[in-house]
């Protein structure tokens, strides 16, 4: 088994789906994006919004706990190489974030992730830095967010 094949490079994996219910954005925009339209009905109905939404920041948590969720060594791609399974370190960050569309209260999004590429870190030996497309779509599969997200992983022990 290849690397590229591991990490599903030019595969889309759906990690599932997940209801943004009216409480649950309240809770989160209370202790994470305080504004007004995340966090009362009627303030959100007057604003450019027209009614209760999700914070950005909701939505790209929520795709980081079902990629998470969805590990990366289920089946088809269970590690069958000649070298040890690799090992999933820590993820420097995220680039080119677009919020594309509102996610609005009561409204179930699809969350996937596309492997894009590795390359060896030549400040690391045996470590590669692995970039990943995530996406997420609402039900009319209008894209809803996108983002690259990155991961480190030891692939040399």
């Amino acid at each position: 088994m290849s690397l590229d094949e591991y990490f599903g490079i030019g595969e889309t994996t759906v990690l599932g789906a997940h209801l943004f219910e009216p409480q649950a954005i309240k809770d989160f925009a209370k202790k994470f994006d305080p504004q007004p339209f995340h966090l009362d009905e009627k303030a959100a109905e007057r604003s450019v919004f027209g009614r209760l939404c999700a914070s950005g920041w909701h939505t790209a948590a929520v795709w980081m706990k079902k990629n998470v969720e969805t590990r990366m060594d289920t089946e088809p791609r269970r590690w069958a190489g000649p070298d040890p399974k690799p090992v999933f370190g820590p993820s420097p960050g995220i680039r080119n974030l677009r919020w594309l569309k509102p996610v609005y209260a009561g409204e179930t999004i699809t969350f996937t992730r596309t492997g894009i590429d590795h390359r060896p870190i030549a400040s690391r030996p045996g470590w590669r830095l692995l970039t990943i497309k995530a996406e997420a779509f609402d039900s009319t599969g209008d894209k809803v967010i996108e983002f690259d997200s990155s991961v480190l992983v030891q692939t040399e022990f």
